[in-house]
């Protein structure tokens, strides 16, 4: 099993541990709850403990350890200061008081529960607090103890094992018991037969940049002939932005090289988001679709309502995009002689022009207040567009990218928001700085990135910060 499994198995462990410690701190809260009110003065209620609450801690419960993980509490605990965990652990229950805050006022819970509340949240944080330095003096008294640590063997070049080990968070290395650092390039590999019979060793870690592929297979053999697990660093590929990860082809293990989110709970929960939210939109916002299709047939008649047009989406695959027709009806033809007359504000293949002479007073009005984007909601439901994700191009546009790194931004569905929009939409003018914060957005994405974006973007369209 490897480190990360091991890693991830432990963090799990925690988290329901955890999550058990919430339900205790409550209970400990209603325990308190009538000696509280006896001492200010008020009866006692001799109700059941926690039932009146029982929606406020299947909320509490499951979420807060996730809340926990969010704020990195489970990482480098041999490490972590306790001025680090503090604030990690008040964090967390600022960011939960406010959700169960909420329930509380919307669920209308009597005073009892709302003690209850108050009473727990220091108790919860006491629990926590007391669990997370209990485990970290664990993991440093077995850390020091030289019985305890994993018995590794080390094998590759000199240069390469020297690398390799400055390279690796000391959080692993520490509870490591190296037994050799075996050079396979000056070694013959029957000695490292002779080294594991001699050794307990639970695996083998390579590192062999430098040495040649015929070596390190003889030598990985002599793990498998002995049922020890070997490690191959895959340092002999250089990466700049991908992630190598193992996977499989049928029974054929091979190695991934990712630069897009892997796929996993939060990415399935995205989508699922996306849909729901995106029926939701539609649904809140259908008045304002019957206004604007209205406004265009009047301000502008003799043309569709709908303009819609055909953009790259996930991979480059075309999909046709919908808005509402916000410019006259042969807006496309005139393009050309509008970069003539009036330039373009966005270097690069981009077409972005401030007063766009095309577009006719009603429609300048729907694009101030961002109604034109509406349809998109539709393309978010069959699943051609997310409500977050980088702006989709036209198919020409993209055509006439000038690099190749610039097509990256296609390797994740394209979005009716994104960072550069939220931050205040079309100032930015340039299309490198466009792209760059697009490629930020995919190497660092995470479901509670898409929901700041989200929450980001709000204020940008009521307030019509850079719409034009």
């Amino acid at each position: 099993m490897s480190t990360g499994r091991k890693q991830a198995f432990s963090n799990q462990a925690l988290q329901f541990l955890d999550a058990g410690l919430v339900w205790l701190g409550f209970w400990l809260a209603s325990l308190i709850r009538d000696p509280i009110r006896v001492l200010f003065g008020k009866e006692e209620l001799n109700s059941p403990m926690l039932d009146e609450m029982s929606w406020v801690i299947y909320i509490a419960v499951p979420f807060t350890p996730l809340v926990l993980e969010h704020f990195g509490f489970y990482e480098f605990i041999r490490r972590k200061s306790r001025q680090k965990a503090i604030s990690q652990v008040i964090k967390t229950l600022a960011a939960m008081g406010l959700v169960l805050g909420l329930v509380s006022v919307f669920a209308r819970l009597p005073e009892a529960s709302r003690l209850i509340l108050g009473l727990g949240a220091p108790m919860v944080g006491m629990l926590l607090l007391i669990r997370d330095r209990l485990t970290r003096r664990r993991l440093i008294h077995h850390e020091r103890n030289q019985g305890n640590r994993e018995p590794v063997l080390l094998a590759g070049s000199g240069d390469d094992l020297e690398l390799l080990f400055q390279e690796l968070d000391p959080e692993v290395t520490s509870g490591w018991n190296i037994v050799e650092r075996f050079d396979l390039t000056e070694r013959p590999v029957e000695e490292l037969y002779a080294l594991l019979k001699a050794h307990p060793v639970e695996r083998v870690i390579f590192s062999t940049r430098g040495t040649e592929f015929d070596r390190v297979a003889q030598a990985v053999e002599a793990c498998e002939l002995q049922g020890i697990e070997a490690w191959i660093a895959a340092s002999f590929i250089r990466t700049q932005i991908a992630r190598p990860v193992f996977d499989s082809i049928g029974n054929k293990p091979m190695l991934v090289l990712r630069s897009t989110p892997e796929l996993s709970w939060e990415l399935l929960t995205k989508a699922a988001l996306d849909r729901v939210g995106a029926f939701v939109l539609i649904l809140i916002s259908f008045p304002l679709w019957i206004i604007a299709a209205i406004g265009i047939r009047l301000a502008s008649p003799g043309a569709p309502v709908m303009f819609s047009q055909k953009r790259a989406g996930h991979y480059g695959k075309s999909f046709r995009m919908w808005k509402f027709r916000t410019m006259v009806p042969d807006a496309e033809a005139l393009l050309d002689q509008v970069k003539i007359d009036h330039g373009n504000q966005m270097d690069g293949p981009v077409f972005k022009l401030d007063r766009d002479p095309r577009i006719f007073s009603f429609g300048a009005l729907l694009r101030r207040l961002s109604i034109d984007e509406l349809p998109q909601l539709l393309n978010v439901l069959v699943g051609d567009m997310s409500l977050v994700g980088p702006r989709p191009l036209p198919l020409y546009e993209v055509a006439a990218f000038s690099e190749l790194a610039h097509r990256r931004r296609l390797s994740v569905k394209p979005g009716i928001t994104c960072e550069w929009q939220a931050g205040g939409r079309n100032r930015i003018t340039s299309f490198e700085q466009w792209v760059e914060m697009d490629l930020s957005y995919i190497d660092n994405w995470s479901l509670w990135l898409d929901i700041k974006i989200l929450l980001k973007t709000i204020p940008a369209v009521l307030l019509c910060r850079g719409a034009k």
